[in-house]
């Protein structure tokens, strides 16, 4: 690392950065990482619900939970009628985060990558948009000439690796290395050549390596094969990281404060349920006519004046309820509201597995979870068996058995709890950094 002046605070953001990995598993292997930790202080750290990529990264930045940014996931709804959803980009977070206090506070940022800037705001340095950005012939960068410096640089950059569910692995391999290849030589040129007192990055590969390879690396994954082809590269890729994070933290300066940061965690996935399926056989989503092949739902005919409930999902599911006075064609009334949840919240957390076992499902309320409820939230948000046993779907399955348990790749852990600051002059308002790991490097005393 380099001497300096002024006191510098470096953020390394690896997303979906899996503890038991990290800590555990691989911790021998990866040299810089356990050197930061030796020097400083780590742990896991609880994420935010629901614990994925967006909105944990803006939650981490703005220290405001996702009731307060009314951001629930990846798409929201935009308004109480029926089909508008809208993905929620850097535009949706009108809170500030670290680098607006900071640039307002006349500190130079260097902003790299962090999902939920796209598109790019004015700061008092640069910013180069996330993973959201839709195509590198938008304007992902802030100030817009450095698009051509990065184009020069690292042409052509890839702001994520284009369809990480391939089947394609080897492609995806190669894509994902040359990825973070590419981040983080662009990385090590903005703090050679930018000022800046705070500098963070986000890589994505961390996340993508997970979902394409790791029923390859889990001996408990149904579809593991032991001696498989692609065994390797998870540990491969993780070394790789850390060597890219060695460079890194040779072009910054001996005293400054480096925190390496995760949204969320990683474990397999074992199953999947129709939640919208489910709803339909107990009698809340009714339909004109039911498909005779798995439909997505914003195609179903759905006879809302019948309707009381239905979902939207991923890895887990927001539940909406038809509410007359909210809804265009609302079915329940507002003073039954609130049973009518808690008696949609006791079923669904009392779904069994195909065994008629215990999914040990969570039904939780946004009221419940957050300081405040702005935008348009889910009237319940799901978590099927732990985020391990199941997840949830925008589709109706035709007929399929709600609760039967098919072999899926991989989905964030639960969350757990902590957060931390930076000693100093300059502070994160919090880290509420991860099902993954959080750990900090000081600088020297």
């Amino acid at each position: 690392m380099k001497n300096g002046r002024e006191p510098k605070v470096v953020v390394i953001g690896l997303d979906c950065l899996e503890p038991a990995l990290l800590f555990n598993r691989f911790r021998n292997m990866l040299a810089n990482l356990q050197r930061l930790r030796e020097r400083g202080v780590s742990g896991r750290l609880r994420s935010c619900d629901p614990p994925i990529t967006v909105p944990a990264w803006s939650v981490m930045m703005s220290s405001k939970d996702p009731g307060t940014l009314g951001i629930y996931g990846f798409r929201n709804r935009s308004d109480y009628s029926y089909d508008k959803m809208a993905f929620a980009t850097g535009a949706s977070v009108r809170e500030p985060r670290v680098w607006d206090y900071l640039s307002r506070a006349g500190k130079s940022v260097v902003v790299l990558g962090v999902p939920g800037t796209y598109p790019p705001r004015p700061v008092n340095g640069v910013m180069v948009g996330c993973f959201l950005t839709p195509g590198l012939d938008k304007l992902y960068t802030y100030p817009a000439e450095v698009k051509e410096e990065v184009a020069r640089l690292v042409h052509p950059y890839m702001v994520d690796v284009p369809d990480f569910r391939t089947e394609d692995k080897d492609r995806l391999r190669d894509d994902i290395f040359r990825m973070t290849e590419k981040r983080f030589r662009l990385a090590r040129h903005f703090l050679r050549t930018k000022p800046w007192d705070f500098f963070m990055m986000v890589e994505m590969g961390t996340d993508r390596v997970h979902h394409g390879f790791w029923k390859y690396l889990d001996p408990a994954h149904p579809k593991y094969v032991p001696g498989n082809p692609y065994e390797r590269v998870i540990p491969d890729y993780y070394r790789y990281v850390d060597d890219r994070v060695g460079e890194l933290l040779e072009e910054v300066p001996e005293d400054a404060t480096v925190l390496v940061v995760s949204d969320h965690g990683a474990k397999g996935m074992y199953g999947g349920l129709c939640i919208n399926e489910w709803l339909i056989e107990q009698g809340y989503l009714v339909l004109k006519e039911y498909p005779t092949k798995p439909t997505r739902f914003a195609d179903l005919p759905v006879d809302w004046a019948r309707t009381r409930a239905w979902s939207e999902g991923g890895y887990y599911a927001r539940v909406f309820l038809n509410v007359q006075g909210r809804e265009p064609q609302g079915v329940i009334r507002a003073a039954d509201y609130e049973s009518f949840r808690d008696r949609l919240a006791q079923e669904i957390e009392a779904i069994p597995d195909d065994q008629g076992n215990p999914l040990g499902n969570q039904a939780l309320k946004p009221q419940d979870l957050y300081r405040r409820v702005n935008g348009v939230p889910p009237d319940l948000i799901v978590y099927f068996g732990g985020l391990t046993g199941a997840r949830s779907a925008r589709w109706a399955c035709g007929r399929s058995t709600p609760s039967r348990m098919t072999p899926g790749p991989m989905t964030p852990t639960m969350p757990r709890k902590g957060s931390t600051s930076l000693p100093g002059r300059a502070s994160l308002p919090a880290c509420a950094g991860t099902g993954a790991s959080c750990w900090m490097w000081p600088r020297p005393c």
